[in-house]
């Protein structure tokens, strides 16, 4: 499959400053736990930056993500995000949105299955769709991440290998983009399995 038709079924990728390779982005306010968590006080969601900023700024990137969210129904989705993905070493799944159903994240598998020289970072909140897999079944180069809900949550889930938090501790922090930048330069902490859980600072 050739680019030019992978980006029209996909509606492309998208290339957040922060990172070492391109992402994927949905819409937020389809997030099926983020839209209930983001009225929550004190919730990771509150403030979310994928409701503000250039996310909801320019018309375009809103067109774009919905595009993308419509493709994930697409008969050639898996196809098209292999030819967009494979020439990159590191890739981000929905630095905005989440996944949205079981087949979504099967469909996900394959497509890292078929990408096996890329890293593949994968946080989410929707533990219902976990729950329902093996963390012996996820592609080796996939890393997926299960996200607290609440700010300075202090005993992560202990039923998934690889979790996240945000903290409004500076001393717990051990994600190092606010001292670099906002960028991530050479850590790979969120791809990297050996490193269990990430403390990112509150946006």
């Amino acid at each position: 499959m050739l680019i030019k038709e992978a980006r029209e079924i996909t509606g492309g990728l998208s290339k957040p400053s922060k990172m070492p390779g391109p992402a994927y982005n949905l819409p937020a306010s389809q997030c099926i736990t983020g839209a209930k968590l983001v009225n929550v006080k004190g919730s990771t969601c509150s403030g979310c930056y994928a409701l503000k900023g250039n996310y909801i700024r320019f018309p375009a990137v809103q067109k774009a993500m919905e595009r993308r969210a419509r493709s994930l129904v697409h008969d050639s989705w898996i196809t098209a995000m292999v030819t967009l993905i494979k020439k990159h070493r590191w890739f981000r799944w929905h630095d905005s949105g989440d996944l949205q159903s079981v087949q979504h994240l099967k469909n996900i598998f394959e497509v890292c299955k078929l990408t096996p020289d890329t890293r593949h970072w994968l946080p989410t909140r929707e533990a219902r769709f976990l729950s329902l897999m093996d963390p012996d079944v996820v592609p080796k180069n996939l890393k997926i991440v299960l996200s607290d809900h609440m700010n300075d949550q202090r005993v992560p889930p202990s039923w998934w290998p690889y979790t996240s938090g945000v903290s409004t501790k500076h001393a717990d922090v051990t994600c190092p983009a606010s001292t670099q930048g906002n960028k991530c330069l050479d850590c790979r902490k969120c791809w990297d399995r050996r490193t269990k859980r990430v403390i990112y600072g509150k946006h």
